[in-house]
């Protein structure tokens, strides 16, 4: 009946599926049976009357297992669940379930079986559960179940192909199991079945080996082992006896997987006591116990582990006292120790050594934010070490021969790759124990390395290791950490380290080294400008205070600052470390020069003024406060104001005005109410930003400074102030009306900040319910209606000045109008002239005429000049005209004769006309008569 039912449900004529309605008759048979077969083994192997039948049950189990020989269905997974968890409950009293467990669990390798696509999506929880089940069988005690569990899971990431099927019957995809195994709870019960396997090592093995496989297969999967403590359990079970030894390996493996996809979690498992205890007798084991490299990259691996765990604050390092033997094991062989460990150990000087050698130092970096590591490190001479460490290699080399053999010793390589380490670790811990770094002589150490690294024959770097950025065939590495670690003794603001630096001549050395690489051809490159601002770091920090050192910082240093301002901005964004050196050179100048009147002048007479204003003009908006501070700074030198008013940039722009521009961004970043022309929008909040809008309904305690306090240090308009403040406000060169306007602002700016101070003191009373007595409250409202009646004077002001700029403005477009008016006037008459002319000179009969016209006036002419040269010159015939000449032949006048006929002689003037009978006009063609 039941069958039946099955056959009527399933439809033949789905061609994917079943190919044939008459082939898929029997097999669905035989599903059915199957179906019915497995409820009716649930019901005889959970029916309270049929319990105690163990016979019946394995028959019946056998014979069910033997038809499921090429896999369960999907469709079964949950039956097969159901009979694997009551095999496994009668397995303690009844050890014969065990080859069936064993053999069910041998099938569960084979991929599982669907007899339609939708099959995966529909049973994918009971998939789920089914795995589930599976890890629980790990609570069965006989170990052949467990090893067949682990093989089982294991082989879900293998490639078991599946037996002949029936037709009709499909495999799962491949990536289906594993994808639906991460969702289920295996993961997390073979993790807390370890405790479980002590007296089983082979199964553990298996199963940290399954384990590895899972925390290396999907992100998931690492975060169900770590919610079940899974780092912790594996640090607590890895060094149980192991007879094969590989329990160890493969832990550490474990670790490593989940350290990769969790690091704060797993970090936080292992910080545990118990963790670290762990961690310390497995490292010391193979620290003391290892001859082979993979044992030795083992040791190093521990290691590395451990070294993570030192980031943790709460790391029970020191309190296990595995941190003791880790210090006294970083000083080795460099110090002689009476530590047992470090008496019973014997370096072979490889690479695996050098590996730990530098994962030691490191690890003193971690654990020096303790204070209990640092007396650690005063116990165990860890100064003394890292600075012999530091040490030029031919200094190094000489410091212990005896303790050294030719065979037993690090190479050049090494060495070099040690120098490094040790100094990056200096960086760290030097400014923290500052007294044993003045009592092993640091900064005369240091100043050593740092000469042998500028030397000409110096030793030759390889130009390997993680801290080597100088090259092959170079030390700038070696100088590069060198800087780094006197510019973090010198940042601590130790008195005693900067004077003994200073006595050494370290101004002087500093200042050499900076021009002497500026000079070389060498391209500049990311280490060399760290070099050269670490540098100019360390001279700001040694002379900032000091009036002496800044008379050391000298002309040369004067140049030197000179040198670095005149390359300007232009590489700020290059990525290389511009604007580090950009910004140290300014603190150089505030810092070494500023306050000294010696330096001063002599910086001002090399343009350094202008050359900051430059700076200013062309830098980005990062850079402005340090350089309006430095400028500020310098203007207190009378000698400066001058300079600052006579600088001009290619743009003829004026330092007020290059302030002004710099206050209306400012203020434009701030989000200042302006109106369209700059001037005060809002005579009540004249300088108010956003933020202290924002803030002003807030009431803070009394140890946080207000809003209005706190804006004095967060922007530069106090410093644009006081720049102005000492310029003046009258008569600055290159203003406009509308930098008048900006300039009125910046003249009150100072009481304008005021009247906001006492705004914030009232509207704080307000918030807090506290109302002031009658004479301070009206003192209150006096101070404030005095700060905004001075807002609106100074908005009326801006007024003015706005009007007389538009009165200019139109003065000066009615003039422009008027020229253009007159141009083009101008332009009509020479084209007028011109007309005329070509009309005469192409018309025959214009050109008669206008002829015509010139000798109608010509003739006027000539008769009105007559009668006037008649009435005031009458004729006179005083005069002849020569007619005739002839030669009589005697000597000298007597020999001519003369024939003379007489003529008037005309008025002045009159023989002029005939001259200039030739029309003007002809010649010119500006000036025409209309």
């Amino acid at each position: 009946m039941d069958s039946g039912k099955m056959m009527h449900r399933r439809k033949p004529d789905i061609p994917v599926i079943r190919p044939g309605a008459s082939d898929k008759k029997p097999n669905n048979l035989e599903v059915g049976v199957k179906s019915l077969e497995l409820s009716k083994v649930i019901r005889l192997l959970e029916d309270p009357l049929t319990a105690n039948l163990k016979e019946r049950h394995l028959f019946v189990l056998k014979k069910l297992l033997k038809r499921s020989q090429i896999g369960f269905l999907l469709k079964e997974l949950t039956d097969i669940a159901k009979i694997l968890n009551v095999c496994g409950e009668k397995v303690t009293d009844h050890p014969e379930y065990v080859p069936v467990l064993c053999e069910v669990l041998q099938i569960c390798r084979l991929p599982f079986l669907k007899e339609k696509s939708s099959d995966e999506l529909t049973y994918a929880q009971d998939v789920i559960e089914f795995l589930s089940h599976l890890g629980y069988l790990m609570r069965v005690s006989h170990a052949e179940v467990r090893q067949q569990i682990v093989e089982t899971v294991k082989s879900f990431y293998g490639c078991v192909a599946p037996k002949q099927r029936l037709d009709g019957l499909q495999p799962t995809s491949p990536g289906y199991r594993l994808q639906l195994l991460e969702r289920s709870d295996l993961a997390q019960t073979l993790v807390l079945s370890l405790a479980a396997l002590e007296n089983q090592p082979a199964v553990k093995l298996q199963l940290l080996q399954t384990l590895k496989i899972l925390s290396s297969s999907s992100d998931m999967n690492c975060a169900l082992m770590l919610n079940a403590q899974g780092a912790e359990t594996t640090c607590l079970h890895m060094n149980e006896p192991d007879p094969s030894g590989r329990v160890l390996l493969r832990s550490s493996e474990i670790l490593w997987n989940l350290l990769e996809r969790g690091r704060e979690e797993v970090t936080a498992q292992l910080s545990r006591m118990e963790c670290v205890i762990n961690l310390k007798e497995a490292f010391l084991h193979k620290l003391m116990n290892s001859s082979r490299h993979s044992d030795l990259q083992l040791r190093n691996d521990l290691l590395v582990m451990t070294t993570l765990i030192a980031g943790n604050p709460s790391c029970l390092l020191i309190e296990s006292l595995f941190a003791k033997q880790l210090v006294g094991l970083a000083t080795f062989p460099e110090l002689n120790s009476n530590n047992p460990l470090v008496r019973n150990f014997n370096l072979a000087y490889n690479n695996e050594d050098l590996k730990m050698k530098k994962l030691l130092l490191n690890l003193l970096v971690l654990m020096s934010k303790d204070f209990a590591a640092l007396q650690l490190y005063k116990e165990e001479r860890v100064m003394l070490a890292l600075l012999t460490l530091a040490k030029p290699p031919a200094a190094s080399s000489a410091v212990s021969p005896k303790r050294r053999s030719a065979s037993l010793q690090w190479s050049s390589l090494q060495q070099e790759e040690l120098q490094l380490q040790a100094l990056a670790t200096l960086c760290t811990v030097a400014p923290l124990m500052l007294d044993d770094y003045m009592a092993c002589q640091g900064n005369s150490s240091l100043l050593l390395l740092l000469d042998w690294c500028v030397a000409q024959d110096a030793f030759f770097g390889q130009g390997h290791g993680s801290h080597n950025g100088g090259g092959r065939g170079r030390t700038k590495a070696q100088m590069r950490h060198c800087i780094r670690v006197l510019r973090s003794v010198t940042s601590s603001g130790e008195e005693s380290v900067n004077q003994d630096l200073c006595d050494q001549g370290t101004i002087n050395q500093f200042l050499g080294i900076l021009m002497q690489m500026e000079a070389s051809h060498d391209e500049e490159d990311a280490a060399s400008l760290e070099i050269k601002s670490d540098i100019q770091l360390i001279l700001s920090a040694l002379c900032e205070n000091d009036m002496h050192r800044k008379e050391l910082f000298g002309s040369e240093g004067v140049e030197m600052a000179i040198h670095f301002l005149k390359k300007g901005c232009d590489k700020f964004y290059s990525g290389l470390g511009h604007n580090k050196l950009v910004l140290s050179t300014v603190d150089c100048v505030r810092s070494c020069i500023v306050g000294c009147y010696t330096t001063e002048d002599y910086f001002l007479a090399k343009e350094g003024a202008c050359l900051l204003l430059d700076l200013l003009s062309s830098s980005p908006r990062c850079v402005h406060g340090n350089v309006l501070a430095t400028l500020l700074e310098l203007c207190d030198n009378p000698n400066a104001l001058s300079h600052v008013l006579s600088w001009r940039d290619a743009g003829g722009q004026t330092a007020p005005t290059l302030l002004l521009r710099l206050w209306r961004d400012e203020e434009e970043e701030l989000e200042v109410s302006r109106n369209r022309h700059g001037g005060i929008a809002d005579p009540q909040r004249p300088i108010l930003t956003r933020l202290q809008q924002e803030h002003s309904q807030l009431s803070l305690p009394d140890s946080i400074p207000s809003a209005a306090v706190l804006e004095l240090s967060e922007n530069l308009r106090l410093k644009i102030y006081s720049i102005f403040y000492k310029l003046g406000f009258e008569g600055l060169p290159g203003l406009s009306r509308k930098h008048y306007v900006t300039l009125s602002i910046v003249r009150r700016y100072l009481d304008f900040k005021v009247g906001e101070v006492w705004n914030e003191i009232r509207e704080e009373l307000s918030l807090n319910g506290v109302r002031p007595i009658t004479p301070d409250r009206e003192a209150l409202r006096t101070i404030c209606m005095i700060a905004e009646d001075t807002a609106s004077r100074v908005a009326a002001e801006q007024n003015d000045f706005l009007e007389q700029q538009e009165k200019e403005d139109a003065g000066e477009e009615e003039l422009l109008y008027t020229e253009m008016k007159s141009h083009w006037k101008q332009r009509q008459l020479i084209a007028k002239s011109w007309d005329r002319y070509v009309s005469r000179t192409s018309n025959y009969e214009i050109l008669k005429e206008v002829k015509a016209q010139r000798e109608k006036y010509i003739e006027s002419f000539r008769s009105e000049a007559k009668h006037q040269d008649a009435a005031v010159h009458p004729k006179q015939h005083f005069i002849g005209q020569v007619m005739s000449i002839e030669r009589t032949g005697a000597y000298g006048p007597a020999g001519v004769k003369l024939s003379i006929a007489r003529v008037p002689i005309k008025a002045a003037g009159q023989n002029r006309v005939g001259a200039s009978s030739q029309d003007p006009e002809y010649f010119s063609t500006v000036s025409v008569k209309d």
